[in-house]
């Protein structure tokens, strides 16, 4: 626990045991610490008296929980590549040929038949690149 004594630095990362979260200490707001998640968002008000610095793996797990947040905000906003042959394509929205094509990829791969799911891959970035692309 953070010793009354101790002055919170803003910027320190303290752990808060009421919502089991680490957070960045902002400042004082009244009685309680403000506190925002690591990378940003809503800040919450927590008892200075209940809280301790964040171990080195509370860090880490807050600073990459921040990473993927801002890694999936991004990447939801931005549409698939259907050059990325690291993934399979996924199937545009509303497009019927792209459903069709995603579906026969799944019925191979239920079957495991990876031959007809390389094929249905193959077939559903060509229509991407002909049909889907801006």
């Amino acid at each position: 626990m953070t010793k009354k004594s101790d002055p919170l630095e803003p910027g320190s990362l303290l752990y808060d045991p009421a919502t089991s979260k680490v957070g960045e200490y902002q400042d004082k707001s009244g009685p309680y610490a403000l506190l925002r998640p690591v990378g940003g968002g809503r800040e919450w008000q927590a008892d200075p008296a209940a809280l301790r610095p964040a171990t080195p793996q509370e860090r880490l797990s807050a600073g990459l929980r921040a990473a993927n947040a801002r890694t999936w905000a991004v990447g939801a906003a931005v549409p698939p590549d259907p050059d990325d042959l690291s993934r399979p394509p996924l199937p545009v929205p509303g497009c019927a040929v792209c459903a069709e094509l995603a579906e026969r990829r799944e019925a191979a791969r239920a079957v495991f038949d990876r031959s007809a799911e390389t094929d249905a891959n193959v077939l559903l970035r060509q229509h991407q690149r002909k049909e889907h692309r801006s």
